[in-house]
């Protein structure tokens, strides 16, 4: 199993593209682009000739991205054979299931075996978050028209959540706070009695992302494992300054 390319961040007043590592932008200029099949296709090679024997290449939902596409068809002409999967999500809602199939690719698993620890972890994963605005998922087509003038309208913060690989209105609240407040006990909800693991993810809103975590880690009986991590800016550029996300997962591995 390997890591394959990300998306590119393409500044569009100066008509240039660049790795997400490297962008230091300003969102509000910047869109984002997909690698293309010949990044795929170099990336496969280069594990081909570091000895891997066959590939499980997991990325984010195809429907907010052509990723998966490009690698479908970087696949085709890999010199081992690649099983594409479409995570159905982003962020750690992907990293989650990457997360799973790496441990079962380093416990010596096949590659049917990792492929089917990724798919587990996928239907065990569930991803909320919260924005400031929906002006940035509306600019870049991630969420629908109608949504975002309700919600703007309104003075609406938006819920949201990943369904069906799709961005998602879950719910409407009338203050950032108390939509805070409600992604937490959405958390607390959908972990249950389960052993899981959580992800609180942030962009430039570092205080609030630590904060719920201190409250999670208190309200959460089975929580394992709790991470505060800040998106990269091909996340950054669909939800804007002020997002916070949750991803909660089973912990079976």
């Amino acid at each position: 199993m390997g890591a394959g390319p990300g998306e590119a961040i393409s500044i569009d007043a100066d008509s240039f593209a660049i790795d997400e590592g490297s962008f230091a932008g300003d969102l509000i200029s910047a869109t984002t682009s997909r690698p293309s099949p010949a990044r795929f296709a170099s990336c496969y090679a280069d594990l081909a000739a570091a000895g891997a024997t066959a590939i499980v290449s997991i990325h984010l939902s195809a429907e907010l991205s052509g990723t998966v596409e490009s690698a479908l068809t970087a696949a085709r002409t890999a010199p081992v054979p690649v099983e594409v999967i479409d995570s159905r999500s982003i962020a750690m809602g992907l990293g989650y299931p990457v997360l799973a199939a790496a441990h079962a690719a380093a416990a010596g698993a096949s590659q049917e075996e990792v492929a089917a620890a990724a798919r587990r972890s996928m239907r065990d994963t569930r991803t909320l978050f919260y924005v400031d605005t929906l002006d940035y998922l509306r600019r870049s087509g991630r969420i629908g028209t109608a949504a975002s003038l309700f919600g703007s309208a309104l003075m609406i913060k938006p819920l949201l959540h990943l369904t069906d690989g799709h961005i998602a209105l879950l719910e409407k609240v009338r203050t950032s706070s108390r939509a805070i407040a409600r992604l937490e006990d959405l958390a607390v909800q959908t972990a249950g009695e389960r052993i899981v693991d959580v992800a609180v993810q942030h962009l430039a809103a570092s205080s609030r992302a630590e904060a719920l975590a201190e409250r999670l880690h208190k309200r959460i009986p089975g929580l394992r494992g709790l991470r505060v991590v800040e998106v990269g800016a091909v996340i950054g550029v669909h939800v804007g300054p002020g997002m916070l996300g949750l991803t909660v997962t089973s912990a079976n591995y």
